[in-house]
């Protein structure tokens, strides 16, 4: 998990924008690892005869762009340093010869080098500042002092590094040599760099990153050169280059050969086959003699909001430049909702909420159903250890649902499914956590979000109708679109990652055939298409530019959907029920309304529920209080124990 910071400004920071550092344990081998590096610290920075050929050709028209190039191409330098290894200076003399774990790099002279530095310099001077001078200069001193004093060139690096053994049984090797080093020699503490503030929020990330770069170079670089082993004085310093953990070192034994590589994977895929038939909705008023009420509906939202802004001000070195108003029009969201808090709390404080008001006290619940695709816990599952937290000494089922973004639909599902067999009570929680899974993937950093719903559904009373018309679940399609959101992914540094032409692929498919088969669906009554029935639609909140333009190929207005994904991103499972919440509090639903809830998203997984949504059943919303005790909600109308232990029956 890669968790964000709140600094002593306020302000959320995302370390692993800055750090550079890959989980080696996912890596299998070397190829794997060349393609991550490729992507992360190649594909986007300049070399240094590119820098040159755009300060030639004069492309740069202020020192930003300037400043994020000499940036993106040290990153680039120290892609295997800093993902890979600890530099540690080391006196000749101290140096082990013959372990297998310590390496020194072997380095060419940087070619026109001192043209490229000059250059540079030259151009930061006769550039106007883009923002802020005082601030650009500042980051400049800093990144300069590495760009500046860079002794090697960078393109033919290798991943492996040389034993100090190797390096000797080389001829004419090179390599660093510090000839005085002060083991004092300042650096900025991981505070420091979280701390760091500037009101420009791209200037605030790359202040980070020149931070995260000078850390690298620990020692002086102006004396700093660049030897063969017989010009190595004993008291001389080199930069002994160590694995950062066990994880590295056994990555370098499988690439160079010393342990055998990991099993590959079995060839599973087969060829792609249609349903035997189509498998229609269910009609839930005629398909089951207990029928569905939704007593209460329950939110709990991340305590923090992350901002556009916030995105920006944490830019990841390998992001291409956005700007928050460019991410508000690629995705339709302005803001998300983070928390420092468990999921497990997410999911406690709504369902807590959701039972008091229902009024249900603990012993009626026959079944507690979570739907999640974030939850860290496997045993005990979240469910099972939501029932253990509120008291239930049995129910009939406490079941985890992963269905990600179909959540609320396989959610009611099976509760009504439970329903007909406890004829009680079922708690279904639709919750999610992805702030920490996040790491420096931006198009999941500009999308996802935290939060939870909680609903009670409940037998209607003899004789009432009950409140959900139809249900209906799908699963699979091609396997492109299956795999379209994978979490985790080693790929990624096992960070959730979207793939956006093949999420878009899979919403487009399904939503056009909910809307076919609402279509051929006879609406209440026996009169007319359930299409025609519904009043609102309230779309799963993935991406409200994409869903607004497959909506209106399906023959759909954007008056006809609800959206609260400015606000609150995409929640995944729980995206659906908190806008239904939202939805009642903007007055979009006022009274009894029939409302079309559509999912769709990772696995290829879609479904949707037709169902009538009262206002009255809508919880009062309390607010989370991460300074509080654990699982504690707080806010003006948060129930206090007395509250909490009235409406369990106690």
């Amino acid at each position: 998990m890669k968790p964000f910071v709140v600094n002593n400004h306020d302000r959320l920071v995302f370390p692993a924008n800055f750090l550079a550092e890959l989980d080696f344990s996912v890596i299998d081998d070397l190829d794997q690892f060349t393609a991550i590096v490729g992507r992360d610290f190649e594909a986007k920075a300049p070399t240094g005869t590119e820098i040159l050929e755009r300060i030639t050709a004069g492309v740069y028209e202020s020192r930003f762009a300037l400043l994020r190039d000499m940036s993106q191409n040290l990153f680039w330098v120290n892609r295997f340093s800093m993902t890979m290894f600890e530099k540690r200076p080391t006196r000749w003399r101290d140096l082990p010869r013959h372990r297998s774990d310590v390496f020194l790099p072997v380095l060419t002279p940087w070619e026109d080098g001192d043209k490229k530095v000059r250059a540079v310099r030259e151009a930061f001077q006769t550039l106007p500042a883009t923002w802020d001078d005082e601030a650009e200069q500042g980051i400049f001193d800093l990144l300069f002092d590495v760009f500046g004093h860079r002794r090697h060139h960078a393109t033919e690096l290798p991943a492996v590094k040389p034993t100090v053994e190797e390096f000797l049984a080389t001829p004419g090797a090179m390599t660093f040599v510090v000839p005085q080093h002060d083991p004092d020699y300042p650096v900025f503490s991981f505070n420091q760099i979280l701390d760091a503030h500037a009101e420009v929020p791209e200037l605030e990330a790359l202040t980070r990153w020149a931070m995260a770069l000078h850390n690298q170079y620990p020692w002086d670089r102006a004396a700093t050169e660049l030897r063969t082993a017989d010009r190595i004085g004993d008291d001389d310093h080199v930069v002994a280059f160590h694995p950062r953990n066990r994880d590295v070192e056994a990555f370098l034994d499988r690439a160079t050969g010393a342990r055998p590589t990991r099993r590959g994977r079995l060839a599973t895929r087969s060829e792609p086959v249609a349903p035997e038939s189509p498998l229609p909705p269910v009609r839930v008023r005629e398909a089951f003699r207990v029928q569905p009420k939704v007593e209460a509906l329950a939110v709990v939202r991340g305590e923090h909001v992350c901002s556009n802004t916030d995105v920006v001000r944490n830019t990841s070195f390998s992001w291409s430049p956005m700007s928050a108003d460019e991410i508000s029009a690629k995705t339709g969201i302005d803001q998300r909702r983070y928390t420092e808090l468990d999921i497990e709390d997410l999911a406690w404080s709504a369902a807590v909420r959701a039972l008091e008001h229902s009024g249900r006290r603990r012993e009626e619940i026959g079944a507690v159903l979570v739907a999640t695709c974030t939850s860290e816990r496997l045993i005990p599952s979240l469910s099972t250890w939501l029932s253990g937290e509120l008291g239930l000494l049995q129910t009939h089922c406490s079941a985890d649902i992963i269905a990600a973004c179909a959540g609320l639909p396989y959610g009611l599902s099976e509760a009504v499914r439970q329903l007909q067999e406890v004829q009680r009570p079922v708690l279904l929680v639709c919750v999610e956590k992805f702030s920490d899974k996040i790491g420096n993937v931006r198009t999941s950093r500009m999308i996802f979000g935290d939060g939870a719903a909680a609903m009670v559904v409940a037998p209607a009373p003899d004789g009432e109708p009950g409140d959900i018309d139809l249900l209906q679940t799908y699963a699979s399609g091609p396997a492109s679109e299956v795999n379209s959101i994978i979490w985790p992914n080693p790929e990624f540094d096992n960070d959730i990652t979207v793939y956006g032409p093949e999420v878009k692929a899979l919403v487009s498919r399904y939503l056009a055939q909910m809307i076919a088969e609402l279509s051929d669906e006879t609406g209440p009554g026996g009169t007319g298409s359930m299409l025609d029935a519904i009043d609102l639609i309230v779309p799963h909140q993935a991406n409200k530019t994409m869903i607004l333009q497959l909506a209106a190929k399906a023959g759909l207005s954007a008056g006809q959907l609800y959206f609260n994904i400015e606000s609150m991103g995409n929640v995944s499972a729980a995206s659906i029920p908190i806008a239904m919440f939202d939805a009642v509090a903007d007055g979009a639903v006022s009274g009894r309304t029939r409302v079309f809830a559509p999912g769709f998203g990772a696995g290829a997984v879609g479904g949707y529920a037709v169902l009538e949504v009262d206002p009255a059943v809508m919880a009062p919303e309390v607010f989370l209080d991460p300074a509080g005790a654990q699982g504690q909600v707080s806010g003006t109308t948060a129930p206090t124990s007395d509250d909490v232990r009235i409406a369990f029956g106690e």
